[in-house]
């Protein structure tokens, strides 16, 4: 089943394109290179292809190779990401929402993913269906934002506010959906 997920992939005008078998059979991630060339760009997407060559003991056109494949397949983005800890943003919270029985995470996720103060969603079971990140300039601004995107708003049954004091760890992860923007 995943194997075939890799056969048909979308280029960046969002057609679907067939790939033969030997270039699908090279995209997983659980593929050692693949895993290796994520690793590199993780730490620094703008690394040049022929420093991780020369660290994974390949040749740069492998890594070009790879890389491009999987772009084309989806599994690898490589953008810009401004980080909310480092551009000091004055406020972090993270929203535990319980969503109305009228409305469904998935609609409610969907409306704040277009507010720009939201930088991640997760659906979750356990107390709350979301958890959601707010970054703002300040505390009027966030307040401003409970008010106009959260109390009172009919898709949402309660949240509980969640002040972030101090950041251990950011990683950002990106996993959206891919395909329908250029790669």
């Amino acid at each position: 089943m995943l194997k075939s997920a890799y056969h048909s992939a979308r280029v960046s005008n969002g057609s679907p394109r067939k790939m033969s078998t030997g270039q699908a059979d090279r995209l997983p991630t659980d593929d050692k290179l693949n895993r290796a060339i994520i690793s590199a760009l993780e730490n620094d997407g703008r690394t040049p292809f022929s420093e991780i060559a020369n660290r994974l003991d390949v040749s740069e056109g492998t890594i070009r190779n790879r890389v491009n494949a999987m772009k084309e397949a989806g599994l690898l983005r490589i953008v810009a990401i401004v980080d909310p800890v480092a551009a000091e943003y004055k406020t972090d919270a993270m929203l535990g929402v319980k969503v109305s029985a009228t409305a469904s995470p998935g609609d409610v996720a969907k409306r704040l993913t277009s507010l720009s103060n939201v930088v991640y969603i997760l659906w979750v079971g356990g107390r709350y269906d979301l958890l959601v990140e707010v970054v703002t300039n300040d505390n009027e601004s966030f307040l401003e934002f409970l008010e106009n995107e959260i109390h009172g708003q009919s898709d949402i049954a309660s949240v509980e506010t969640m002040m972030g004091l101090q950041s251990f760890k950011n990683q950002f992860l990106l996993k959206s959906d891919w395909q329908d923007r250029d790669v």
